[in-house]
């Protein structure tokens, strides 16, 4: 079947994926219509799996209804402490069951969820509760030590909910497990109701920080509809795949066990991993981080049936001398975005494994999936990113953003529909220079084919992705002009086999001035998480060249990289 024909027909009146025609922002747009219409509702509708496990964390290991009841003792909690709905609730910790709990408990109120990067240093951090004017934070102990000297500086944050601390807390830091115990309590915790406040789908539910090739990172505040529009956007995809290989898709969704490694506050993982899996009453297993034969472990033991997130770690997985000491047979498909994967690794995903390769394109201001690819496409298209689900709609425009291009033609990708995040937070210009009509520009240049693939051939301009974690240069540029020695400085990205590709630097030292590589190294990651850090600097004698417009010409700069061999 084309994909026109699947379309028409998962789509027709009465069907799972039937959309409808709604007004977003004074827009007419086209929508699921079954999908749920608020997080509050989907939290709820997921006590039907009762004992069924939403996540396995080490020794714990949490039922979809002892998720629901510690959910709702937060949101009763945060109640008591005054936050009400539109108030923003900073959610930073590594992947861990209370940080469903808290996230289901924060938007049950109508509250806004504020996901940090748990890789964050502790004035990145202090820089994301400060813009978003969070007055509550769940942490947990690592941050909470990263946070100590810059809660003095947030006097909007009242209060910070610590989960699993092992020193004694002060000031107006609080135990999590003072509120709702462990892991292993909540099945015991009282049975309540949802405090009974009325959400809407468009109503604010999100800020998730992205950031733009300038400036300071940017809270894309998506809503209650975008995040719930990923579940039926994932449903409709694996029912497109079924229906290309010539299967009937089922009536429900099955359940599965994802191995899940990337981490919640990502709108990978978030969006297109956890909405879907509590949607299907599956189960998501956590690490603690990432190491290959504890994820080969815990796929035997839980007989995983999906996993990924980065090339990275099909890599991994692939190339790992222990490999065939483990029974990997549980695995049914490999999934990942947010990074560059050269076409063998698909191959060999289906080779080797037998599983199904999968693939995808979104951002952050897409509440992730906009294009998904998976199964024979993927084989057949191993360099495209797949088609748009039907819900959403993408163009290729020129340069000035004024003409369509034709079919095949290269310019940069717009993408439309109802996962289309409202805007930026508090930052109206980038809003107004990002979101254009309903539409966002993306910033990737791309080319779409006859049936619709979308083919992404350069990423938004001086972007970083290593191993699905987004760098942006002029964060790391101006930490290294920040240091005395150096008076010009350029970050560009060199290929790498299993991260997609590394930072690398080339910098000008000021006339008489010394630096080492190891110096200006450790000094980046003094002042940025560690992914940030230079894999290798160059000096260059004379100052970057540039164009007419003054621009550091980053293309010629690459060059002086040619010799260095990635893993």
């Amino acid at each position: 079947m084309s994909m026109g024909q699947i379309e028409a027909v998962l789509t027709a009146p009465g069907a799972k994926f039937e959309m409808e025609t709604v007004e977003i922002d004074g827009r007419p747009t086209r929508v699921w219509r079954n999908a749920p219409p608020s997080l509050p509702f989907l939290l709820t509708a997921t006590r039907a799996y009762g004992p069924r496990l939403i996540s396995v964390y080490e020794d714990e290991r949490v039922s979809y209804e002892a998720n629901h009841r510690a959910a709702a003792a937060i949101a009763a909690h945060l109640q008591a402490l005054g936050v009400g709905k539109g108030d923003r609730v900073a959610i930073a910790m590594r992947n861990l069951p209370e940080w469903i709990a808290a996230f289901f408990g924060v938007t049950a109120l109508g509250a806004i969820a504020v996901p940090l990067n748990a890789w964050w240093t502790g004035p990145e951090l202090e820089y994301g509760l400060s813009d978003s004017g969070a007055s509550v934070a769940f942490v947990d102990d690592e941050r909470h030590e990263r946070l100590r000297d810059c809660y003095a500086r947030l006097p909007e944050l009242r209060h910070v909910i610590v989960a699993r601390s092992r020193v004694p807390l002060d000031g107006h830091a609080s135990r999590l497990e003072d509120m709702v115990g462990t892991p292993h309590d909540w099945a015991n915790l009282p049975d309540r109701a949802l405090p009974p406040i009325q959400v809407a789908p468009d109503d604010d539910a999100t800020i998730l920080y992205t950031s733009g090739t300038t400036g300071a990172p940017k809270g894309a505040l998506g809503t209650h509809r975008n995040l719930m529009t990923n579940i039926l956007s994932s449903g409709y995809a694996a029912a497109r795949q079924m229906l290309r290989r010539g299967e009937t898709p089922p009536a429900a969704p099955e359940p599965k066990t994802f191995l899940t490694v990337i981490p919640l506050f990502h709108a990978t993982a978030l969006s297109a991993t956890l909405m879907g899996a509590m949607a299907s009453g599956s189960t998501l297993v956590f690490m603690r981080k990432w190491d290959t034969v504890r994820a080969m472990e815990l796929i035997e033991r839980e007989r995983v049936h999906m996993t990924g997130g980065v090339p990275t770690i099909a890599w991994q997985l692939l190339e790992h001398p222990d490999r065939d000491k483990y029974d990997l047979s549980s695995l049914e498909t490999i999934a990942y975005g947010g990074a560059p994967s050269a076409p063998d690794l698909v191959r060999r995903i289906h080779q080797e494994f037998g599983a199904l390769p999968g693939n995808g394109w979104g951002m952050t201001e897409t509440t992730a999936t906009v294009t998904t690819h998976s199964a024979e496409d993927y084989l057949n298209r191993p360099t495209s990113a797949g088609a748009p689900v039907a819900a959403a709609d993408v163009k290729v425009m020129d340069a000035e953003g004024r003409h369509e291009m034709p079919v095949g033609e290269v310019g940069e990708l717009w993408a439309r529909g109802p996962m289309i995040v409202r805007g930026y937070w508090r930052k109206p210009q980038a809003t107004a220079e990002t979101f254009v009509d309903g539409w966002v520009r993306t910033g990737d240049l791309a080319r779409v084919d006859e049936e619709g693939f979308v083919y992404i051939v350069d990423r938004a301009k001086d972007m970083i992705i290593r191993g699905g974690e987004n760098i942006y240069s002029t964060e790391v540029e101006n930490c290294l002009y920040a240091h005395p020695a150096v008076t010009d400085a350029a970050l560009v990205g060199v290929p790498h086999r299993t991260l997609g590709e590394e930072p690398a630097a080339v910098v000008h030292l000021a006339p008489g001035a010394t630096a080492t590589e190891q110096e200006l190294q450790d000094w980046v990651r003094k002042h940025l998480a560690a992914f940030k850090v230079p894999v290798a600097i160059r000096f260059s004698p004379d100052v970057l060249p540039r164009n007419a417009n003054g621009k550091i010409l980053k293309r010629e700069l690459r060059a002086l990289f040619e010799d260095r061999v990635a893993a």
